[in-house]
């Protein structure tokens, strides 16, 4: 009986340290704020494309074998004879009530099923991009502040000026161009090959990783370039430090110097940065997802955009608000990790 009593007074202990932890009330804090930012976003992006001239249907009144009373009855249908105003509410109360964010005008599907089906190829090409970004760019910029005064140093200098010059688009069009010129050493576009259902479960994988290749370079380069230079630049800073100084002077190894006392110091701006970094990932993708037909979100917005699917632009520009909010949210709650003198109330 008291082995129970104590277990559970323990329990209660922990949920309420829990609770009451500065972690925990600010990510409350910043769902809540998140939350707001959603609701306002939704209603100006709503407005905006309402401004454009015509709706889904109009598209469908120059065509003859439409009578004008079928034309008014998928109006009705669709919800587009109400006021602007009574279709945000509509949606916004779907959403709310029954979780249900509308059917595509386009593809007649659920809105839901369209977004499940493309977020997880947008997702694989910007957490590759990510990581592929930050595995490289950091030694590089390492190895430019330590050897800055010598040829690799000042190389690898140029290199960044000239990525952060080429825009993800520009990218884009070279290594299309590349892989036609090179065919059949990499894929032109798509995600998979035409005989992907017919490959084992590995075959699958590496099929998905060849065709991921060039889509991952044209979105890390102008990220790998800038993410470089601040590098460089915040080691080169932490370097002049009177710490680092005294560290050498009492003869500690040059690399412990670097890689446990400067590192350490010069990380927290980056990890700052990783939020940011996101949402560039996240645009760039889309403008990748174009050129390389990838089957994810940035197509299916710019369809979207295009047709005046209304309820399918609306679901894909919050399912890319949200993920830009989840990555600043984790970048703020790594740099807390990485440094725990950090108060996540000051990072607002």
């Amino acid at each position: 009986m008291t082995s129970t009593r104590v277990s559970l007074e323990s329990s209660l202990n922990w949920l309420y340290q829990f609770f009451t932890s500065e972690t925990f009330l600010y990510v409350t804090k910043r769902v809540l704020q998140a939350l707001l930012t959603l609701l306002l976003a939704s209603a100006l992006s709503f407005f905006i494309m309402q401004l454009a001239p015509g709706d889904y249907v109009s598209s469908l009144e120059a065509n003859p074998r439409i009578s004008k009373e079928r034309i008014d009855e998928l109006r009705r249908q669709f919800g587009l004879d109400k006021s602007w105003l009574e279709q945000y509410i509509l949606w916004i109360i779907n959403i709310l009530t029954k979780g249900d964010f509308g059917t595509s005008f386009s593809y007649n599907r659920s809105v839901a099923s369209l977004l499940w089906e493309r977020v997880p190829a947008t997702l694989l090409m910007a957490v590759t991009s990510l990581v592929a970004t930050w595995a490289i760019a950091i030694p590089l910029g390492i190895i430019a502040a330590v050897r800055q005064n010598q040829f690799i140093g000042k190389f690898l200098l140029v290199i960044s000026y000239i990525g952060q010059g080429f825009p993800s688009f520009i990218t884009a069009l070279f290594l299309l161009f590349f892989a036609q010129i090179t065919t059949p050493l990499f894929p032109v576009g798509g995600m998979t090959s035409i005989d992907h259902s017919d490959l084992t479960g590995f075959g699958k994988f590496l099929d998905v990783a060849w065709h991921l290749v060039l889509p991952t370079i044209a979105l890390s380069v102008t990220s790998f370039a800038g993410l470089q230079r601040i590098t460089r630049g915040e080691l080169l800073d932490v370097l002049r430090q009177d710490y680092i100084q005294t560290a050498r002077a009492k003869g500690l190894p040059e690399n412990r110097v670097i890689y446990v006392h400067a590192l350490r110091n010069a990380i927290n701006p980056l990890i700052t940065l990783l939020g940011f970094e996101l949402a560039g990932l996240l645009s760039g993708a889309f403008i990748t997802e174009f050129f390389f037909n990838w089957p994810g979100l940035g197509r299916l917005t710019l369809q979207a955009l295009n047709n005046q699917d209304v309820p399918l632009a609306m679901a894909s520009l919050m399912m890319g608000a949200v993920l830009l909010i989840i990555g600043n949210l984790i970048a703020d709650l790594l740099l807390k990790v990485a440094d725990p003198r950090i108060k996540l109330d000051s990072l607002n």
